[in-house]
Order: C-alpha cells, then structure tokens, then sequence
C-alpha cells in the first residue's frame, strides 16, 4: 500500500511538473504535427468545440461531455480498480493478525510478513497494484485534456455558471474538488491500511492547492470525474462501500 500511495502522489507530481515542459502558447489545430498534438490534444480540442457548438457555445457544458465520454472509454479499467479495492477491504481482518503475528521490527521478521502477505495475495487471487493502472492511463489524458483547454483558443474568456474556463477560480471550484476527492477517496479506501488513511486526506488537499492555480476548465473535468467515480462505486459496492463490514461471530452474528 506504502507503494501506492508512492505512485499516486509521483503521478500527480509528474502531472503539475509536465504542463510547464510543452509549449502553451501554441495553439491547436487540425495542422498541428508531432504525435502528442495529432493525436491525443486536438481530438479532444476537436471533442470540445463540435459540443460547445452543439449546446450553443456552451464550453462548460462541452468540457462535462466530453470527461463523461473519457470516464465511458475508461470505465472497464476503473471498474477493476474499485473491485480490486474491495477485495483489499475484504482481506484486512487477515493482514491485520498477519502484522500482529509478526510484529517484530527487525529485518528477518518484516522480511517474513511480507512473504506471507504477498502468499496470502496470490491464494486470494488480489492484486494490490490493479488499481494504479487507471492512473496510468488517466494522468496522460489529464495532461493532453489540459492543453486540450490552453491552446484551444475558442475558450478563452468563457464563462460557465460563476467562472470562467480559461483561468482558475479563486476558492470555490477547487473547494468543491477537494470534497468530492475525499468522498471518492473514502469510498474506495481499504479502512485499516494507515498509509491509505494519510493518501484519504493528502490527495484531497493537494487537488485543492492545483485546482486553485489551474484554469477552471481542468477543475470542472477533475469534479465531473469524481462524481462520475462516486456514482460508479456506489453502484458497484453498494449503500456500503467505504464502510468496514463488522467480525461475524461464530453464532452467525454480526459483533
């Protein structure tokens, strides 16, 4: 788990640092070369104009679109990533006695405990990596979505409900993003897993802090995406998900 929480705040890292690596300024278009603008940024700048024409020159409207046709593309792989949680959730009672049985904190014993737990993810046929590959595939088109936004020139200055797309909205927007973060997060955290309980808080925060500087065109597709996630969990786990199910005992009842 320390190595998902790893991945996830590297991949968000890399994502804040990448959007300072490509020309900005340039804008985008159907004679835009190079792989990256051929085939990932103008597609989805395309996508963007053809529903903002659509709905009026709505772009905030085109922007929701098109994140719930990327979120539809991607949803087999997000699937696996939310039932590849709740396989983790339903082992925790077996981690839990694995890490009081080996308790020690010399090497031979911790060397052993994690024998046992990748043992214990083979015969439970649980992978702890499944739900990164999602991320993979998602920080990418995060990437070419954002200079999908910057260097489509048909956005700048324009307003949807209280902001405007081409730059960040001061407080709000990126409110909102950190809350339904949490929310998704805490969903699909795995409830006895301390470094997974420090990624429940961190990432909320730190999508506020991005949110607060990013154009509010990428904020909008953040929200969407995340209440597209927590729609998606709740459907696939239940009114419980995110909830810890309770020791049975050995009556048959629920401690």
């Amino acid at each position: 788990m320390s190595r998902k929480l790893g991945l996830t705040l590297l991949l968000v890292s890399m994502l804040v640092l990448l959007t300072g690596c490509f020309d900005l300024e340039e804008p985008i278009n159907a004679e835009s070369t190079g792989v990256w603008d051929r085939y990932l940024v103008y597609p989805l700048s395309w996508l963007i104009i053809y529903f903002a024409d659509f709905f009026n020159d709505s772009f905030g409207l085109a922007i929701i679109v098109v994140t719930i046709l990327l979120r539809t593309l991607i949803l087999p792989l997000m699937i696996k990533q939310t039932k590849s949680a709740k396989a983790m959730q339903a082992i925790q009672p077996e981690m839990q006695k694995l890490r009081e049985k080996y308790s020690a904190k010399d090497q031979k014993t911790q060397q052993k405990l994690q024998q046992e737990t990748m043992k214990m993810f083979q015969e439970k046929g649980v992978n702890p990596l499944a739900g990164c590959l999602p991320l993979f595939i998602q920080m990418p088109i995060l990437l070419a979505f954002y200079h999908a936004i910057m260097r489509t020139q048909e956005i700048g200055h324009q307003q949807f409900l209280w902001f405007y797309l081409d730059v960040p909205d001061p407080i709000i927007l990126p409110l909102i993003a950190g809350i339904t973060t949490f929310v998704q997060q805490k969903l699909m955290m795995v409830t006895d897993n301390p470094q997974m309980k420090i990624l429940l808080y961190m990432m909320p925060i730190m999508i506020f802090v991005f949110a607060m500087f990013f154009p509010a065109a990428l904020t909008l597709y953040w929200v969407v995406g995340n209440l597209f996630m927590i729609a998606q969990t709740y459907f696939i786990t239940g009114p419980n998900a995110g909830k810890k199910e309770e020791p049975v005992s050995a009556g048959g009842k629920k401690k």
